[in-house]
């Protein structure tokens, strides 16, 4: 009996032990892209370098792309398990702020460097890139030039691009589009519509298409064809330089006002500028990174198309118009 009860009273310390050094670790809930969490992406080097500082468990949920990011807090409310959200852009942060979800990240941003600056209390932001037309030399030899010889061009050479309403690489094309056409941009869209093979939820399945040789052109981003120079070792595909210039997104991160743990929020939030995170981003998220490197960029960075001129639109202006400016793109798509 005595050697059952001392057995018993092992076990249960034991349990009681476990119990509570389950109970001391800390648990981080990051809703992101699907992309950003691939084994490809960043997230698993993300994870693994800040999981070393801060002693806790990364929890990814990952959702097709940043618009439908935005949606899923809209739906959650304050009832949401996230701490931290991470693939909005610029485009929706009015939006965003709106929703009364985020808690100021109270951080000194001012060593980041993106185009034509920015600076935000409530968003960090950790990469940036320019939105593109990329096409495959071997189908196309002479790309598109500029928007104008996109929309006008021959219908045949077609292009996959992403759905506005739920891709902020689809809202980036529709506020680009819009940027240049102003007033015209349903009569522009009314023209493109021809050339477009489909339109996809996000950029992975568009990119997923056009490298399967679905379609000779996709919109991504100028830093796309770095990817294949260095992961493939080719100069296949390639991004074309408009002359009108580029529509740009930056990339921010966000913490929740409700996050379980607030001190390790804003040490994540504090990590995404630091060169860690920054040096993981370039060949994992093929984005430009906003911060400095512990490492150079490759080579092939070097050899990106450098856009003329940088479209970015006021957040609040995109806020005030972007669900009249997709009813535009609906109408003149011919979409349900």
């Amino acid at each position: 009996m005595r050697r059952t009860l001392l057995s018993m009273a092992a076990a249960l310390a034991a349990f009681l032990t476990a119990g509570h050094a389950a109970a001391q670790e800390k648990t981080l809930t990051v809703y992101t892209y699907e992309s950003f969490v691939s084994e490809w992406g960043p997230g698993p080097k993300v994870a693994e370098a800040f999981e070393k500082q801060c002693a806790c468990k990364v929890n990814y949920v990952g959702v097709a792309d940043g618009v439908e990011l935005l949606s899923r807090l809209k739906l959650e409310g304050e009832a949401t398990k996230a701490d931290i959200v991470l693939g909005l852009d610029t485009n929706l942060i009015s939006e965003a702020k709106a929703t009364g979800l985020f808690a100021p990240h109270g951080l000194d941003i001012s060593g980041i460097k993106v185009p034509g600056g920015f600076s935000d209390d409530v968003f960090v932001p950790y990469d940036y890139g320019h939105f593109a037309v990329i096409y495959d030399t071997q189908t196309i030899k002479t790309p598109p030039a500029s928007l104008k010889e996109l929309v006008e061009g021959d219908p045949s050479q077609k292009i996959v691009i992403e759905d506005p309403r739920t891709s902020t690489p689809g809202l980036g094309l529709l506020l680009w589009v819009k940027s240049v056409y102003g007033d015209q941009a349903g009569a522009a869209w009314a023209k493109l519509k021809d050339r477009v093979l489909t339109v996809t939820p996000g950029w992975s399945e568009a990119y997923g298409l056009f490298t399967k040789g679905e379609a000779p052109m996709v919109l991504s981003y100028t830093t796309s064809p770095a990817y294949h120079m260095v992961a493939e070792s080719t100069d296949r595909y390639q991004a074309a330089a408009f002359s009108e210039g580029h529509y740009i997104q930056i990339e921010v991160a966000g913490m929740i006002k409700t996050a379980q743990d607030p001190a390790l929020a804003k040490q994540f939030m504090a990590f995404v500028v630091e060169p860690q995170f920054q040096a993981i981003i370039p060949t994992t998220n093929w984005m430009m990174p906003v911060g400095v490197l512990d490492t150079p960029l490759p080579d092939a960075f070097g050899k990106l198309v450098q856009p003329a001129k940088t479209f970015l639109m006021p957040s609040e202006e995109v806020a005030a118009n972007r669900k009249a400016w997709i009813d535009e793109w609906l109408a003149a798509m011919s979409m349900n």
